[in-house]
């Protein structure tokens, strides 16, 4: 078998269970990801605006320093875009290679990361999951596994949401992700995952819990003797050896500890002294002013800041400025905007981690960080006092900004759920408010073959499949009550009837003389020899028969049949006379992933497109849709209409327009009597090709008086 044949046929193989529940672990595995990777992100734009500062630093970009905010939140939006719609299933075909092409990148970089550690970790989920460069590293490998599994088996991921309206719902995912990061820059980071989060006391986070392993050193002493220096261990240093001279020592780090959650935060006063401990130990209310970097501080808030330090003043509460900058940047700030609060000095990344606006206000108490805000939500001198008074009206601050975010995400849940129950409707809506109309191949093809009354008619046929069902006596009583019911009526269709093998000559028999013709539901692709089971065209022509059901999804699904297969098939039914009924359509995971268009036509390729216009001519086409094969799902009559239209095009491609306008294309999904006037009225459905409802008289006829 041609590897093109292999190709085929597993286009059409089933998936396994275990092909399912390896396509749904990688969705909530990637999905899950990069949904909490995004949303991290997004909730805290400052910290991964720091974490872009560190890599352009580290890679020698710093003119690009300007873009690190604006590219903190466009990553944010599109991790959390491509995770949500891995989850739901939107546009699979973008979305899984989307995302294979942010591993594809970030696999090689954190594997650099790795190997050389120019940054302490990657942040990849910012400030609530700090992992290694290592340990990020791994994670992505497995990450890419899933990604490249995904966009291998993307025909079997099922979508939450119609086609229509997935854009839209990506958008909305977008616009989500933009109003969290926009709402956090404007105020605070709605949820704080950092080791100075209000409720956090700052002496316990600074406390090495007992047991746990701390820093060890290994302290060198340098001596000199004889113009000749040597470095000794604390082991064999020349203690009483009184002809070495001491020079110096150095200490070396031999193994990490545990790094307390805060373990670089100091309180430098103007006279040198850390005045951190006597901040921590004071019971009253101490107010810090925390900015960074003095320099690319905010000061339009400067009134309500001067106002608060009088406050202080006032009721004996300390209140300091706290920031990196020293020297001319503190003069210029006190000149510019009349502060008179004492400033103290810390480490900038500290103070950044601290408070992410620059400036923003933290308030301690017993050591206890009790309130952040950015410095424009700072509350009045009232309201201060109303705090104070009410020292309960403290943790409800923060914890409103915690309710800000999960109210926000209960609405956009309750939006999506909304936009999932009248998806059709709103899609529709939605796609004319925007002018959104999705050119298929159909479409204008559809107008300019149908324009025209006069337009080449095409006679309409209904077949019957009856699959493995009926006793030779069973199907010759269908067949018998069918010949009644048709006899002496005006039919505007042909009738066929596709009967097991053992039912061939009999029931042409029965039939011969009426409207309905006999069709065999498959042939062989040898003409003759040692093939036991399979039955030839040949003899397929002999019973009577005049048609041949070629393709069958269940044949393509259960027997393993190739496109290659079937147009050996199909060369032999025509030499022996037969007209095929010649199946084509996609699974449900291929409409899906919309390869319906690319799935038909290259059925029809690959099985019929060597045949002469003249022996094309002689061909029924079928269409079915599997996944309404069975189910009692249906296409609706456009999506029938489109893809008739779309087959029919491509004929025309190949053979001509007058050809193409001449082959009659069936309808092979889930028809019965109530729906199939209003499938069979499209123009470019010729017709039926009927299952389950063929299997009884009554049924039949309405589908047949429909037609």
């Amino acid at each position: 078998m041609t590897g093109k044949a292999i190709q085929n046929k597993a286009t059409y193989r089933l998936p396994t269970w275990y092909e399912k529940l390896g396509v749904v672990l990688s969705r909530l595995l990637l999905g899950g990801t990069f949904m909490f990777s995004g949303i991290t992100k997004a909730v805290d734009p400052w910290g991964t605006a720091i974490k872009f500062g560190e890599y352009f630093q580290s890679f020698g970009f710093d003119f690009l320093q300007i873009l690190t905010m604006p590219a903190a939140v466009l990553l944010a939006a599109i991790e959390f875009t491509v995770g949500v719609n891995l989850l739901l299933g939107n546009s699979w075909k973008k979305t899984t290679w989307a995302a294979l092409l942010i591993m594809l990148f970030m696999t090689p970089l954190t594997l650099y990361l790795a190997i050389a550690n120019p940054v302490s970790d990657c942040g990849c989920f910012g400030d609530a999951l700090i992992l290694t460069n290592w340990e990020t590293f791994l994670k992505n490998i497995l990450l890419l596994a899933a990604a490249i599994y995904l966009v291998y088996s993307r025909k079997v991921i099922f979508s939450v949401y119609s086609r229509s309206i997935q854009w839209f719902i990506g958008l909305l995912i977008f616009l989500f992700s933009l109003l969290i990061s926009f709402v956090s820059l404007k105020h605070i980071p709605l949820l704080d995952f950092r080791p100075y989060k209000v409720g956090t006391n700052i002496q316990k986070g600074m406390t090495i819990p007992d047991g746990m392993p701390v820093d060890e050193f290994e302290t060198t002493f340098i001596y000199e003797k004889n113009g000749k220096q040597k470095e000794f261990t604390v082991d064999n240093y020349p203690a009483e050896d009184s002809t070495w001279t001491f020079i110096d020592s150095k200490s070396k780090l031999i193994k990490e500890g545990y790094k307390a959650p805060i373990h670089d935060l100091v309180l430098i006063n103007a006279n040198g002294e850390d005045i951190l401990p006597k901040v921590l130990a004071d019971t009253s209310y101490t107010f810090l002013l925390i900015a960074p970097d003095l320099t690319k501080s905010n000061d339009a808030n400067i009134d309500k800041i001067n106002d608060l330090y009088d406050f202080c003043l006032e009721h004996g509460y300390p209140f300091y400025g706290v920031t990196s900058s020293t020297g001319d940047p503190v003069f210029e700030w006190r000149d510019n905007t009349g502060a008179e609060y004492p400033f103290l000095n810390s480490d900038e990344t500290t103070l950044k981690t601290i408070i992410r606006p620059n400036p923003g206000l933290m308030i301690l108490k017993d050591g206890n960080i009790i309130a952040k805000w950015n410095a424009a939500d700072i509350p009045s001198e009232s309201r201060i006092e109303e705090y104070i008074t009410n020292p309960e009206m403290f943790p409800k601050n923060a914890e409103r900004y915690r309710k800000a975010f999960w109210l926000f995400v209960v609405l956009f849940v309750i939006l999506l759920s909304i936009l999932l129950i009248t998806e059709r409707s709103v899609g529709a809506i939605v796609n004319r408010f925007f002018k959104r109309k999705k050119k298929t191949p159909t479409q204008a093809d559809t107008i300019n073959l149908h324009t025209k009354k006069d337009s080449i008619m095409r006679r309409k046929i209904v077949a019957g499949n009856w699959k493995m069902n009926k006793t030779l006596q069973e199907g010759m009583e269908l067949a018998k009550e069918l010949k009644a019911a048709l006899a002496g009526k005006t039919v505007n269709c042909d009738v066929i009837v596709g009967t097991p093998f053992i039912h061939l000559a009999n029931v042409a028999a029965e039939v011969e003389g009426s409207v309905i013709n006999v069709s065999a539901q498959n042939c062989a692709d040898k003409v003759s020899g040692a093939y036991t089971g399979e039955v030839s065209a040949s003899m397929v022509a002999s019973t009577g028969a005049k048609y041949v059901i070629l393709g069958h999804s269940e044949r393509r699904a259960y027997y393993g049949e190739t496109n290659e297969m079937l147009k050996e098939k199909t060369l032999l039914a025509l030499a022996n006379g037969l007209t095929p009924i010649f199946c084509i359509g996609e699974v449900l995971e291929e409409r899906e992933a919309e390869k319906h268009f690319e799935v038909v036509k290259t059925q029809i390729e690959e099985s019929l497109f060597n045949l002469s216009a003249e022996d094309f001519g002689k061909i029924v086409l079928a269409y079915e849709p599997v996944w309404a094969i069975g189910t009692g799902k249906t296409a609706t009559p456009a999506q029938a209409q489109e893809i008739h239209a779309f087959i029919r095009k491509t004929v025309a491609e190949k053979y001509g327009q007058e050809v193409a306008d001449k082959t009659a294309i069936l309808y092979g999904g889930s028809c019965n009597g109530a729906n199939a006037k209003e499938l069979f009225a499209n123009p470019d459905v010729d017709g039926g090709l009927i299952g389950g409802a063929s299997l009884t008289a009554d049924a039949f006829m309405q589908i047949i008086t429909a037609c």
